[in-house]
């Protein structure tokens, strides 16, 4: 994982596609950290040998291009075929840069890339975003506008839903009645579930159950502020959710639910299978 230092994107992620069980796809996600250590620090990043936050690499950038070329680099020194055995995900947390320009008459929603100096519409960060999936091997992509530009993300749905999962965390914040709305106005096609912000068990098991019935992955979630508990990866692989998100291979309140679920797996009684079969992502609209 590469976390934005300057760079406006929140999060660049490694997704194991290709990988034939979980020991395997952990033990690729590690080897790929390192590359991009390596290769950070061999192009004056002196930062990156630092733990940034969730276990991460925390590096200067020039643009958000620049993180995803790391990342593909990273992942071809590695020696994996990016796109075949790893791919990306991107959490843009696109309402962190979000803001509101006042026409007199309307308000008109605008996403502002400092790192880049670029003032978008909606519409051209969403055409941003898809050249981004064009150009790399990108599979998944979480907020990619703001939690509350419900109409954008119906755009944003129609142009990239069929090719991408396009996942909803501050927009559905593991609330059943906004995962409904987005479920009824075809919006998005994955839920990133966090049961302490739903505040129940029961509660964050029911969006699951509720995106699930309507075709929509799931992806169970740490948050920041996590401890060492690893309960987290028993829920994931109970609920069969899909997917976990954790953070990286550094940091023990990280790798204690990597821990967890490679022991889970080392069981007679668990087995697990991607979500991307194969390690090709899914095709066609849900």
């Amino acid at each position: 994982m590469v976390d934005g230092a300057v760079i406006d994107v929140q999060d660049f992620l490694v997704v194991p596609v290709g990988a034939a069980s979980f020991a395997e796809a952990i033990e690729w996600a590690a080897a790929v950290r390192e590359a991009a250590t390596r290769l950070a620090v061999a192009r004056g990043h002196r930062e990156a040998v630092l733990v940034a936050d969730e276990g991460g690499l925390g590096v200067a950038l020039d643009s958000n291009r620049a993180a995803l070329d790391l990342l593909t680099d990273a992942i071809e020194a590695a020696g994996f075929a990016a796109g075949e055995q790893v791919a990306i995900a991107i959490d843009v947390a696109a309402t962190q840069f979000h803001h509101s320009v006042d026409h007199g008459a309307h308000a008109e929603g605008r996403y502002r890339l400092a790192c880049e100096d670029r003032d978008l519409s909606a519409a051209e960060l969403i055409a941003e975003v898809a050249d981004w999936c064009a150009s790399y091997p990108i599979v998944s992509v979480e907020d990619i506008l703001a939690e509350d530009d419900w109409s954008a993300w119906r755009l944003a749905t129609t142009e990239l839903g069929g090719r991408i999962d396009l996942v909803g965390d501050d927009l559905f914040v593991t609330n059943p009645d906004r995962l409904q709305r987005g479920i009824d106005s075809g919006v998005a096609n994955s839920v990133l579930v966090k049961v302490n912000q739903n505040g129940l068990v029961s509660g964050a098991r029911a969006v699951v159950d509720r995106a699930r019935a309507a075709g929509y992955r799931t992806i169970v979630s740490a948050r920041s502020g996590e401890t060492e508990d690893a309960w987290l990866a028993d829920l994931a692989a109970g609920w069969r959710a899909g997917q976990i998100k954790v953070g990286s291979t550094h940091r023990s309140e990280r790798t204690a639910k990597w821990n967890r679920l490679l022991e889970l797996e080392a069981t007679e009684q668990t087995t697990f299978a991607g979500p991307w079969p194969g390690g090709q992502p899914r095709k066609g609209p849900r």
